[in-house]
C-alpha cells in the first residue's frame, strides 16, 4: 500500500511558479509518451492524490530518471536544474539551501537558528543542512514547493520545503544498477534490490550508492587535490502489510563521507580603511615576500598549510505507520537521526601560519514524532496533526593562532612581536537543546465544483537552551593581555529562548475553465527565534555584548497569486506565479566589525522584502521532442537595516566621530563608521534573473531484434549577478554565468540505457561564492564552481 502523504507537505522550491518545466523536458526516453501530450504528474501536496496542475500551490516535481540523467545526485545539485533554488556550501556543515532567496542566513552556519527551507526524506524532517551534500539513496521522486509551509505537516518552514521520497519495497522481485565513470576520477555506482519475503505481507528493499571524484583545487603546499567527493551510503527498508488497511514501513540508513577538503583560494584584493601597511600586499611582503601560487583563481591552485578534513557519518531509522480508518488515513512517523562531523579548516585561507588550527567537531542527535489524520469528502477535505521535535548538539572546538598571527592581526609594536599571538588557543564547549512541538491543520471547502476555500492554522512552541564556553590560553600560561583578548576572548554564557506563536494561511482557488486554474494565497508565518552559538562580539573593553545572545523570531507575511494552465490537448503547459514576501526581524549572519575576530554572529535586520514573477513553460511540439523554459525574476532588498555591519571597504579604520566623519570607501588609514545603513541594498545570494531551459529528443529505433530509442538532450542554466556578502560589497559581487549540459545515448530496451554526458560543457569560469579574510586585510577569497566534467553512464534493470 503505497502512500505519498507527506511528500508535498515538505516541498516548496524556488523554481518557477509551475511544476512541469524541467520534469517534462528531462523525462527518460523509456518513459516518453507515444502521443504528443505531456504526461500527468500525481502529487499529494494536500494529503490526497491529485494531478499537480490541480493543486493551488507552486510545485515542481523531479522523478528518479531526471535526477539520474542530469547528474543531480544530491540536494545541492538541484540548484543547477531549478532556477529559483540557491545552494551555497563552503563545507558540508556550512551549507544552505534557499528558495526564492530565503531560508538560511548567508555565511557561516550558526547552530542556534532554524532552517527556513525544510528538507524531508520519507516524511522525516532533517534538521542539519549537511543533508544537502549527501548522495540520494534509491530515490523515487522529489517534490518542491515554494512559500511558507506548516499547516499540512510537521516542522514549520517559512520559505519552502524539499521533500524526497524513496522507492518503496515491492512485492514483485526487481533490481537495478547504474555505473558511471568520468574525468577527474569521477566514479559512481548505485544499486538496489527489492522483493517479497512473505507473500503479500512482508517485502524488503536494499539500496546503496558510492561516489568518488578527485578534488578540483590543487594544494601546492601538500601536493594533493582538495574539495573531493567521497560518499558511501546504504539504505534498507521493510514493508509489513498485515491487512489491506494497515502498513508499516521500517527504514534505516547510514552514510559515510571522508573527502579531502574543504578550502577556498585567492581571488583578488581590495582596499579597506585599515592603514596601508596593514593591508594584504604590505603584510604579504613583510611575511618573507609571501606570494600565493597563483593570482588567477581559475588556475585552481592554493597553498593551504593547515590540516583539512571533512569527515562525517550520518544515519538513523524511522517507522512509518499508515492506517486507513474511518473516512481517512491515520499516519504516524517516528524517527531518530544522528550526524557526526569531524572537520579541520584553514581559516586564514593562505599558506601562512596565521590561524594554524580551526576545528569544530560536532555531534547532533534528533528525535521526531508526527501524528496526522487526513480525510476527504464531497464538500470537505481536511488534515490535522501533532508534531514533536527534540535535538541536541554538542561541539568541542579548537582554534589556535600561529607565529605570523601578530603581524596580520595586530598593529603597532605588537605586530612585530610574534610571541603575543603565537600559540594563543581557544577551546570551545558549545551545546544546544532544541525542543519544538506543534498542532496544525488545514481544511478545503468545495464551495462549488469550481470554487474552493482553503484555510490553515498552526500553533507552535519552541524552546532553545544553549551554552557557549570558550577557554583561552596563551603559550606562556600567563594572564591574557588586551591584545590577546582582542583576538580570542574567554566567553561563558548560556543563552535561552522560548516562544509560542500562531500562524496560518488562506488560499482561494477557482477553475476558470478546463485546464485553467487560478489561485491566490496569503500566509503569515514565523521562523523560530534563535541563540548565538558562535561567540559574541566584544565591546570596547573586550567584553562580550550579551544583548545579542538571542535573535528575535522572523515574522513572515507572504502573498502569492498563480495561474496553472494546459493547452492544445495538454501538449503545452504554462504556469505563472507572482509572489511578494516581507519578513520583519530577518535573521542575518553578519560580519563582526572588530578587525581581528574571525567569526560572524547573528543579528536581526528590521525588514526585508522579496517579490517576483516565475514562469514555467513546457511543450511537446513533436512526437518524441520535449522543450522547456523556466524563468524567475526576483526583486530583493533590505527594506530597513539602518545599523548593519559595514562592508569590507568601510571597515578596519579608526573609529569615525563628529570631528572625523567616515572616509570614502577603500581609503587606507581612513575613518570607519561603527555601522552602516544598508536599507535598499541587495540581499546576499539572490540573482535578480535566473532561468533553466532545454530540450530532449527521442527517436525510436529497432536493431538486433530489440526495440529501443536514441536520444539527445540539452539543459541550460543562467543566473545573473548576486551579492556574496551580508552587507553588499564592491569586492564580493559574483558575476552572472551560464552553464550548458549535454547528454546523448541509447535506450536498448528491457530497462537498459547507455549514454554519454558533459556538464558545464563550455567550461564556464564562475564562482559559487566569494568572501573576505578576517582582519580587514582586503583579501577576497572564493570557491570556483565545478569545471567541465564528462563521462559515460550505463544503467540496467533486472
Amino acid at each position: 500500500m503505497r502512500s505519498l502523504y507527506g511528500v508535498a507537505a515538505a516541498v516548496t522550491v524556488a523554481l518557477g511558479g509551475a511544476v512541469c518545466g524541467v520534469s517534462h523536458a528531462q523525462t527518460a526516453a523509456a518513459d516518453a509518451q507515444a502521443n504528443d501530450s505531456l504526461e500527468n504528474i500525481i502529487v499529494t501536496a494536500r494529503r490526497r492524490e491529485e494531478q499537480v496542475q490541480d493543486v493551488p500551490l507552486a510545485i515542481s516535481v523531479v522523478n528518479a530518471a531526471q535526477l539520474e540523467q542530469t547528474g543531480t545526485f544530491n540536494v545541492g545539485k538541484l540548484s543547477q536544474i531549478q532556477p529559483s533554488i540557491q545552494f551555497y556550501s563552503s563545507n558540508p556543515r556550512n551549507s544552505a539551501a534557499n528558495i526564492r532567496g530565503l531560508g538560511a542566513p548567508f555565511g557561516l552556519t550558526n547552530d542556534g537558528i532554524e532552517q527556513g527551507v525544510g528538507i524531508y526524506i520519507d516524511q522525516v524532517y532533517y534538521a542539519r543542512s549537511a543533508t544537502a551534500t549527501f548522495d540520494f539513496l534509491d530515490v523515487d521522486q522529489i517534490e518542491i514547493l515554494r512559500g511558507p509551509q506548516g499547516t499540512l505537516y510537521g516542522k514549520n518552514t517559512t520559505s519552502g520545503a524539499i521533500n524526497v521520497t524513496s522507492r518503496k519495497p515491492s512485492f514483485t522481485r526487481e533490481a537495478d544498477a547504474e555505473l558511471t565513470y568520468g574525468n577527474l576520477g569521477f566514479a559512481q555506482g548505485k544499486a538496489s534490490i527489492s522483493g517479497p519475503l512473505i507473500d503479500d505481507k512482508l517485502a524488503f528493499r536494499l539500496g546503496t550508492s558510492y561516489t568518488q571524484r578527485d578534488g578540483t583545487i590543487r594544494n601546492a603546499y601538500t601536493g594533493e587535490d582538495i574539495n573531493e567527493q567521497d560518499n558511501l551510503g546504504f539504505k534498507g527498508q521493510l514493508l509489513w502489510q498485515p491487512s489491506d488497511d494497515l502498513s508499516v514501513t521500517f527504514s534505516a540508513d547510514y552514510t559515510h563521507s571522508n573527502p579531502l577538503g574543504f578550502g577556498q583560494l585567492y581571488v583578488r584584493t581590495g582596499s579597506t580603511q585599515r592603514p596601508l601597511s596593514r593591508q594584504y600586499a604590505a603584510l604579504a611582503a613583510a611575511s618573507n615576500n609571501y606570494q600565493v601560487p597563483s593570482t588567477d583563481p581559475f588556475d585552481r591552485v592554493t597553498d593551504l598549510d593547515a590540516n583539512l578534513s571533512a569527515k562525517q557519518n550520518f544515519g538513523g531509522g524511522s517507522a512509518l505507520v499508515e492506517w486507513d480508518v474511518g473516512p481517512g488515513r491515520f499516519t504516524s512517523v517516528s524517527a531518530y537521526r544522528k550526524w557526526d562531523w569531524v572537520p579541520a579548516n584553514d581559516r586564514d585561507f593562505i599558506g601562512l601560519p596565521i590561524t594554524t588550527i580551526s576545528e569544530n567537531p560536532s555531534q547532533q542527535r534528533q528525535w521526531t514524532q508526527e501524528f496526522r489524520y487526513a480525510a476527504s469528502s464531497e464538500k470537505l477535505d481536511y488534515v490535522a496533526g501533532l508534531y514533536g521535535f527534540y535535538q541536541t548538539i554538542d561541539t568541542n572546538g579548537v582554534q589556535e593562532q600561529g607565529e605570523l598571527a601578530s603581524r596580520w592581526l595586530l598593529s603597532g609594536a605588537n605586530a612585530n612581536n610574534p610571541a603575543i599571538l603565537d600559540g594563543l588557543r581557544a577551546e570551545n564547549d558549545i551545546g544546544l537543546k532544541n525542543t519544538s512541538v506543534a498542532a496544525f491543520g488545514q481544511v478545503t471547502w468545495h464551495v462549488t465544483d469550481d470554487l474552493r476555500l482553503q484555510p490553515g492554522l498552526r500553533v507552535n512552541y519552541d524552546k532553545k537552551d544553549g551554552r557557549y564556553i570558550a577557554t583561552v590560553t596563551n603559550s606562556t600560561n600567563t594572564p591574557l593581555t588586551p591584545a590577546q583578548l582582542g583576538v580570542l576572548a574567554p566567553q561563558n554564557y548560556t543563552p535561552k529562548f522560548d516562544d509560542t506563536n500562531i500562524s496560518g494561511d488562506f488560499t482561494v482557488s477557482y477553475d476558470i475553465a478546463d485546464n485553467v486554474l487560478a489561485y491566490g494565497t496569503y500566509a503569515r508565518s514565523f521562523k523560530s527565534g534563535g541563540i548565538n552559538l558562535s561567540g559574541l562580539p566584544l565591546d570596547a573593553n573586550n567584553q562580550p555584548i550579551t544583548a545579542v545572545e538571542t535573535v528575535k523570531p522572523e515574522t513572515v507575511n507572504h502573498y502569492e497569486a498563480g495561474l496553472k494552465t494546459q493547452w492544445l490537448e495538454n501538449r503545452v503547459t504554462a504556469n505563472l506565479a507572482l509572489f511578494w514576501t516581507e519578513i520583519d526581524d530577518y535573521q542575518a549572519t553578519v560580519t563582526n566589525s572588530q578587525a581581528n575576530v574571525i567569526r560572524g554572529y547573528l543579528a536581526n535586520a528590521e525588514q526585508i522584502r522579496v517579490r517576483g514573477v516565475e514562469l514555467d513553460l513546457s511543450t511537446r511540439p513533436l512526437d518524441g521532442l520535449t522543450v522547456y523554459a523556466n524563468g524567475a525574476y526576483n526583486d530583493h532588498e533590505y527594506t530597513s537595516f539602518p545599523d548593519a555591519p559595514c562592508p569590507p571597504e568601510l571597515s578596519g579604520g579608526t573609529a569615525a566621530s563628529a570631528a572625523n566623519p567616515p572616509s570614502a570607501p577603500g581609503t587606507p588609514g581612513g575613518f570607519s563608521p561603527p555601522s552602516c545603513d544598508i536599507s535598499g541594498q541587495w540581499l546576499p545570494g539572490i540573482s535578480k534573473y535566473s532561468a533553466s531551459y532545454g530540450l530532449q529528443y527521442d527517436l525510436p529505433v529497432a536493431a538486433l531484434g530489440r526495440t529501443g530509442s536514441v536520444f539527445f538532450a540539452f539543459d541550460g542554466l543562467y543566473r545573473s549577478e548576486f551579492s556574496s556578502n551580508p552587507s553588499r560589497s564592491a569586492y564580493t559581487d559574483v558575476d552572472g554565468y551560464s552553464l550548458a549540459n549535454f547528454r546523448a545515448g541509447i535506450n536498448i530496451g528491457n530497462g537498459w540505457q547507455v549514454y554519454g554526458w558533459a556538464r558545464n560543457a563550455f567550461d564556464e569560469e564562475y564562482f559559487d561564492f566569494l568572501s573576505t579574510q578576517s582582519g580587514s586585510t582586503g583579501l577576497v577569497i572564493g570557491q570556483p564552481g565545478d569545471p567541465r566534467t564528462y563521462g559515460v553512464t550505463v544503467r540496467g534493470s533486472f
